[in-house]
């Protein structure tokens, strides 16, 4: 391995590290103080829209990007 592909390899392990990428499942409540919180300390970088688990579950499933640091 080069030098520069080393480094690249580096670069990319660093940015991945930065995020931190789940699916949660909550009733819209739960999941609503969950992103206030989030939003309110600076790590909450994405929220997908919700998604209904289906059935007659009545809870949501949404796709979240925090920050790591």
């Amino acid at each position: 391995m080069t030098t520069r592909e080393r480094t690249y390899a580096r670069a990319n392990n660093q940015r991945a590290a930065q995020f931190t990428e789940l699916w949660v499942i909550g009733s819209p409540e739960d999941l609503a103080v969950m992103f206030e919180a989030a939003n309110r300390t600076g790590r909450l970088v994405f929220v997908s829209a919700p998604i209904p688990m289906g059935g007659d579950d009545t809870r949501f499933r949404r796709y979240v990007r925090l920050r790591s640091h």
